[in-house]
C-alpha cells in the first residue's frame, strides 16, 4: 500500500459506509491483538502460576500501566489530527515537517516515562492499597513493563500516524505477528522455565518491541509522501504546539479517568484479593467492548480530519452518523454476548468459583451501561477530527470530575459496598452524554452558518 498523495482518496471521495468498514476491521482486529497481549499474561499467569498472580498481572499494575498508555496516546491523537489535516488538504510540506515532529517528541517523552514509571512503582502500589500478597509480583511485573514502554509507546505514535493517513492494515500485520510472539513467549517463559510473573512481563517487553521496530521500518520505508528521515527528526515548536493542543486535553482527560480508575482500584483491593482478581478477569473478558468501540472513534476521527481539511464538511456529518449506526449495531451485539456468556469468559481467567461469581456480578451491573458510551466515543471523536478538543473535554472532565469522583470519595465510604462502586460507571457516562450529544448538534450548526451550508 502507497501513501502518495494523489487526486484520489477514497476516505474523501469514496462510498462512506464501504471505507469505513475498510479502515475500521484492521483496527479493530489489530486493538483486538494488542489486547491479547496482557490477556494472555493474565490467562496463562492465572491457571498457571494462581490468582494472587492473575491480581498482580490484572490489578494495580495494569491500571497502572493502561493509565500511562493512554495519557500518551492521546497526546499521540493531537498529531495524528494535524496529520490528517495536512493529508486531506495534501499538504506534504507540512506532513514531513508534522511526522518528525511527532518522532521527537515520542522519543523524549517516552525515555521521561520509563524512567519516572521505573522509579515511582512501589510508591505507586503503595498508595493503591495492594494486597500485601501480590505487592512483591505487582512491583516486578510494572518495573520491567516501565522498563519496554519507550517501544510500546513509539508503536503507538507511529501507528497512529500511519492510520491518519489511510493505513490501517500495516499496524494490523505487526500486532499479529507480535501477539504470535508473545503467546510463545508466555508459553516458554512462564509454562517451562516457571519464571512467572517475571516471565510474562518480558515476554511482553519483548514483543512489543518487535512492533516498534517493524512500524519504524514502514515509515522510513513504505510510503511516498510521508517518510521518516532519522536526520530530520527535530522538534518544530509550532507544529508541537498545534498537536499538544489537540492532543493535551485528551491526556487531561485520560489522566483523570486513570485517577478515578486508580481511586476505584484501591477501593476494589479492599474488598480482598478474590475481589481484585475477579476485577482483573472481567477488565479482560470487556476488552473486546473497548476494542470495537475504540476502533470506531478512532475510523471517525480519521474520517472527520481528513474530510474536514478537504473542505468537504457533508462527508464529515455522513460519516457521523453511519458510524454511529455501525457501532451501535456491533456493540450493541457484544453487550448482549458478554452478559449471555459471563461465567464461561470469567472460566478462562480462572477455576476458583468466587472469583467467577464476583465477577459475573460486576459485568451484570455495568455492561448493560456501555451503550451509554457508544454515544460518547463517536461524538468525541468526530468533534477531535475537526480539531474541537477543549469543550468535550470539559463535557468529559465534568463527567469525572463532578459525577464519578465525588461519588467514589463520598458514597462509597458511606455505603461500602461493591454495587456502590460499580454504579458510578454509568452515572457518570450518562452524565457526559447528555451534555456532548447537545454539544455536537450546535457546533454543527456554527459550521454550517461558517460554512453557509442548509442545516
Amino acid at each position: 500500500m502507497s501513501a502518495r498523495i494523489s487526486d484520489k482518496n477514497d476516505i474523501t471521495d469514496g462510498i462512506i459506509w464501504k471505507q469505513l468498514l475498510i479502515f475500521f476491521f484492521p483496527i479493530v482486529i489489530g486493538t483486538l491483538f494488542q489486547q491479547l497481549y496482557n490477556t494472555v499474561d493474565a490467562v496463562i499467569v492465572g491457571r498457571f502460576v494462581g490468582k494472587a498472580a492473575l491480581a498482580s498481572v490484572g490489578g494495580s499494575a495494569a491500571v497502572l500501566t493502561y493509565q500511562v498508555v493512554m495519557f500518551f496516546t492521546s497526546l499521540a491523537n493531537g498529531a495524528a489530527v494535524i496529520i490528517s489535516q495536512f493529508f486531506g488538504a495534501k499538504n506534504e510540506r507540512r506532513l514531513h515537517d508534522a511526522l518528525h515532529t511527532a518522532a521527537a517528541f515520542s522519543i523524549i517523552a517516552s525515555i521521561l516515562i520509563s524512567i519516572a514509571g521505573y522509579i515511582a512503582t512501589p510508591a505507586l502500589l503503595s498508595v493503591m492499597k495492594t494486597p500485601a500478597d501480590i505487592m512483591a509480583d505487582s512491583v516486578a511485573y510494572l518495573r520491567i513493563y516501565f522498563l519496554g514502554i519507550t517501544a510500546t509507546l513509539i508503536y503507538n505514535m507511529g501507528s497512529g500516524i500511519m492510520r491518519a493517513v489511510g493505513d490501517s492494515r500495516r499496524p494490523l500485520y505487526y500486532l499479529i505477528v507480535c501477539c504470535v510472539l508473545n503467546i510463545a513467549l508466555d508459553i516458554i517463559l512462564v509454562v517451562f522455565f516457571k519464571l512467572g510473573i517475571v516471565g510474562a512481563a518480558v515476554a511482553t517487553i519483548i514483543s512489543q518491541a518487535v512492533s516498534a521496530v517493524l512500524v519504524v521500518r514502514a515509515l522510513m520505508t513504505s510510503y511516498d509522501m510521508i517518510r521518516l528521515v532519522p536526520k530530520d527528526i527535530r522538534i518544530d515548536l509550532p507544529l508541537l504546539k498545534s498537536e499538544l493542543r489537540i492532543g493535551f486535553p485528551g491526556g487531561v482527560q485520560s489522566c483523570m479517568y486513570g485517577l478515578t480508575n486508580i481511586i476505584i482500584q484501591t477501593s476494589i483491593n479492599q474488598f480482598g484479593t478474590d475481589t481484585a482478581a475477579a476485577w482483573a478477569a472481567f477488565g479482560k473478558v470487556d476488552s473486546i467492548f473497548w476494542a470495537v468501540s475504540g476502533a470506531f472513534g478512532i475510523s471517525i476521527t480519521t474520517f472527520s480530519g481528513q474530510n474536514y481539511g478537504a473542505g468537504k464538511l457533508e462527508r464529515v456529518y455522513k460519516s457521523v452518523r453511519t458510524s454511529l449506526a455501525m457501532s451501535l449495531a456491533l456493540c450493541g451485539s457484544i453487550i448482549i454476548g458478554l452478559l449471555l456468556l459471563a461465567r464461561p469468559l470469567l472460566s478462562l481467567f480462572t477455576s476458583d468459583e468466587a472469583v467467577i461469581s464476583i465477577g459475573a456480578y460486576m459485568m451484570l451491573n455495568i455492561v448493560p451501561s456501555y451503550a451509554i458510551f457508544i454515544f460518547v466515543e463517536i461524538f468525541t471523536g468526530a468533534l477531535r477530527g475537526i480539531g474541537d478538543v477543549m469543550i468535550p473535554t470539559l463535557i468529559t472532565l465534568g463527567g469525572v470530575c463532578l459525577v464519578r469522583l465525588p461519588w467514589i470519595l463520598i458514597v462509597t465510604p458511606i455505603r461500602k459496598e461493591l454495587f456502590t462502586i460499580l454504579v458510578s460507571y454509568p452515572i457518570a457516562w450518562a452524565a457526559t452524554a447528555l451534555l456532548l450529544i447537545p454539544y455536537y448538534f450546535y457546533r454543527k450548526k456554527k459550521l454550517n452558518a461558517k460554512w453557509n451550508l442548509s442545516p
